[in-house]
């Protein structure tokens, strides 16, 4: 994915999620010298990065004075109040403010930035350190249909983006993918647990695990097929996967386990937007 702009951008906090953003900015062609970047514990690669151009923690009325086309914000939801208010001089109709912080809501961010303020909330997923994330974003009314584009297509430089038209959705967004890729890797912990307990060496089971999780991944990336055929396709009637998936697949198994952690996770989310 090309990023090609002509106004800079802004990166307010470059913890894993902002740096796997500017890492996917940068590898699409952007130019260090058009990045503000806002970190007090910024990374040696973030610091390196000054001598292709990077600004680092610049003030902000420099900032303002170069009239930004995005802030991003990366920062932990708990760090909102005190790091919003410092932005407010780059509130006007040119900028776009794009946020990550889970559970932090538009009206939110409207009340410390400004009522005006042209506001997108989006949840992103840890694959976009690898160039395969998926974004779920929602704009408020003040945003134009030009930086939605821009929004969408600096998003789309980490993964696959998609939009909502209600925000309460994006509670939804954020425990099925935001938190997904946990549930993925404590799977694979398991998996592998499992396979110790038949009696497999740690090494060796936690290589098995690895691998057949990713490497269905990727079947279910690059195939058409729903994943319940994919599934369908493995399991012979009567044979050891059907066994498994009538454990799986029964009373108390998988399905409303994962029903129960999402909307624990959905419900954290609200309660982190309050």
């Amino acid at each position: 994915m090309t990023v090609s702009i002509e106004r800079p951008l802004v990166l307010v906090g470059a913890g894993k999620m902002g740096s796997a953003l500017l890492s996917g900015w940068l590898q699409g062609g952007l130019s260090p010298s058009l990045v503000y970047v806002r970190e007090p514990q910024a990374t040696d690669e973030i610091r390196a990065l000054g001598a292709k151009g990077l600004k680092l923690n610049a003030p902000v009325e420099e900032i303002a004075a170069a009239q930004p086309a995005l802030v991003l914000i990366a920062v932990k939801p708990q760090a909102m109040g005190a790091v919003l208010p410092e932005l407010k001089p780059l509130v006007g109709p040119a900028t776009v403010f794009l946020s990550i912080a889970a559970g932090t809501g538009l009206q939110r961010l409207e009340e410390l930035l400004g009522a005006d303020v042209a506001a997108i909330r989006a949840m992103p997923n840890t694959p976009a350190a690898v160039g395969r994330g998926v974004t779920v974003a929602h704009a408020n009314r003040h945003v134009t249909a030009e930086q939605r584009a821009l929004a969408d297509g600096l998003l789309a430089a980490v993964g696959e983006v998609g939009w909502v038209e209600s925000e309460g959705l994006i509670d939804a967004v954020t425990a099925i993918s935001g938190s997904g890729p946990a549930y993925v890797f404590h799977l694979v912990e398991c998996l592998a647990a499992a396979g110790e307990a038949l009696g497999l060496d740690q090494a060796l089971a936690m290589k098995l695990a690895r691998e057949t999780v990713s490497g269905a991944g990727e079947m279910l990336h690059r195939l058409p097929e729903p994943a319940s055929e994919l599934r369908a396709n493995v399991t012979s009637p009567g044979g050891t996967t059907a066994a498994a998936l009538d454990v799986l697949m029964g009373e108390g198994g998988l399905s409303p386990l994962m029903r129960r952690a999402a909307t624990a996770a959905r419900d954290r989310a609200r309660e982190l937007g309050k």
